[in-house]
């Protein structure tokens, strides 16, 4: 290859790709040496050496040089392949450079196909992927249509680079809200904490430098038309905006808006904050499905429970009867545990040694008799809990089918007289298709017309899910109505 080729690409690369020069002669000086000892043996001590400056090669075996026509034979074409390789590495470097600085930043493209829910989506200078787990659940992509995401992973996938988008992670809401609201570039106001059930809800906690601005009246913006910008981009996704506090006590009910909040008590050791509640709000603080607590709990970082005043009595009761049953816990122990929140087996099963060895004065051995005590009865409420779930299931199984039989009246026993037991079967036919099986004997199986006894139960247990279900959409058209961000139920 003639020397002046070599540093003219050489040159070339430096300029248009930014490859190091340096970097690109030690690769085709090692790229020589490698093709040498391929032709002349693995052992011969070859050695192989690229003028910076001239671009000549000189090659040395076992310290004598070879001619230029020995060289010439593997040089050429090695070198070319470096140069090839070293282009190809260089993209790929120089794209995963731009695309890491991007991860969880918003970019737009346009969807090239979608084969078997993955979407690929044309970026300008590389093609990425959506998959159908990165996606809103509900919404269809189609080719050629716009689309924006988050950049969520960059790897290498040897010489390309491999972009993974996604619409499902909580950044994505958080750019959007960015784009929709310049308050949020001018640190106006900021986003503190960010929930999300992609599709169906997201909670936003924002705060305020200046108490003056309100900073969820500037995200839902002008007759909501910030929020609804925000929505329509998460194909229809509700969005509730608190505002963020410092203080458990104080952003822990804003999370669980539109529910009434009495009081929040706060276990600083397990992490969790046990919140009281009306029996009607009960249901509201939760949420369908659980969905309110869930992202509460996610917003505010504490694992939060539910109940009536009611309800933490009985389970209080319970906590210390049941930890009074462990030897070496007493009556007054087990009254400071249940304080500090733990109400049940499972609860002190996980607890500190350090911490409960401080509570008790109790040693290292007792200790973990304890722990070992609490396991165990924890591992046989969860065996009793799941039976009686197995229990439920098969006594709703049995009720459903009972259901779907249908009523069917008593009738007498037929008397001896062929004649009425003749009309007997015919009537008993003629109000519901039921058949009597004659026995091998000829007679009538005993008892058969009393089947009906007992099937007429529990048709009335679907009245009170519908009840609630009425219920929780009048709350919900009731907080559209506020004209603030929608409210589950």
């Amino acid at each position: 290859m003639n020397p002046q080729d070599i540093l003219r690409y050489v040159d070339s690369l430096h300029r248009e790709k930014n490859i190091d020069q340096e970097i690109v002669f030690s690769a085709i000086e090692a790229a020589l040496q490698t093709a040498a000892k391929r032709q002349y043996g693995e052992d011969s001590d070859i050695v192989v050496s690229l003028d910076r400056k001239t671009g000549q090669i000189r090659a040395f075996m076992g310290g004598e040089p070879l001619g230029d026509d020995q060289i010439g034979r593997i040089g050429a074409q090695t070198a070319k392949q470096v140069i090839i390789q070293k282009v190809k590495e260089a993209e790929r470097d120089a794209l995963m450079v731009e695309y890491r600085e991007l991860i969880g930043q918003i970019v737009n493209g346009v969807i090239g196909r979608s084969d078997g829910g993955v979407a690929t989506v044309q970026l300008g200078n590389v093609e990425a992927i959506l998959p159908r787990s990165e996606q809103i659940p509900g919404e269809t992509l189609h080719a050629n249509e716009r689309v924006r995401a988050v950049v969520f992973e960059v790897r290498a996938s040897g010489n390309r680079v491999r972009v993974v988008l996604s619409r499902t992670r909580p950044q994505f809401v958080q750019r959007l809200f960015e784009q929709e609201i310049p308050e949020l570039a001018e640190e106006v106001i900021a986003i503190e904490s960010i929930s999300r059930e992609p599709g169906y809800r997201s909670k936003v906690a924002v705060s305020s430098v200046d108490s003056q601005i309100d900073p969820i009246a500037v995200c839902v913006g002008f007759r909501g038309s910030r929020i609804k910008a925000v929505r329509e981009e998460l194909a229809g996704e509700h969005i509730d905006v608190v505002r963020y506090s410092t203080d458990p006590q104080v952003l822990i009910p804003n999370a669980l808006q539109p529910a009434a909040v009495e009081q929040v008590l706060l276990c600083d050791l397990i992490g969790r904050a046990i919140v009281l509640v009306q029996e009607d709000q009960l249901s509201l603080a939760i949420g369908r499905r659980g969905q309110n607590v869930r992202l509460a709990s996610k917003l505010c970082g504490w694992d939060i429970e539910i109940m009536t005043s009611a309800e933490l009595e009985e389970k209080m009761d319970v906590a210390i009867s049941g930890f009074s049953s462990i030897p070496a816990i007493t009556e007054e122990l087990a009254q400071g545990l249940v304080e500090q929140g733990y109400l049940s087996f499972d609860d002190l099963s996980v607890i500190e040694p350090d911490v409960l060895m401080e509570m008790s004065g109790l040693s290292a051995e007792q200790i973990d008799e304890i722990v070992e005590q609490a396991e165990l009865r924890a591992h046989d409420a969860e065996e009793a809990a799941a039976e009686e779930r197995r229990a439920r299931k098969d006594r709703d199984r049995q009720s459903q089918a009972e259901s779907d039989a249908g009523p069917i009246q008593h009738q007498p026993a037929a008397p001896e007289s062929s004649t009425e037991e003749s009309q007997a079967e015919a009537e008993i036919g003629s109000m519901g298709g039921l058949e009597l099986e004659p026995t091998d004997d000829g007679q009538d199986l005993p008892g058969s017309g009393l089947i009906a006894e007992g099937l007429i139960a529990e048709l009335g247990s679907d009245d009170a899910s519908g009840n609630a279900d009425a219920s929780s959409v009048q709350v919900e058209d009731a907080a559209e109505a506020t004209g603030s961000s929608p409210k589950s139920s």
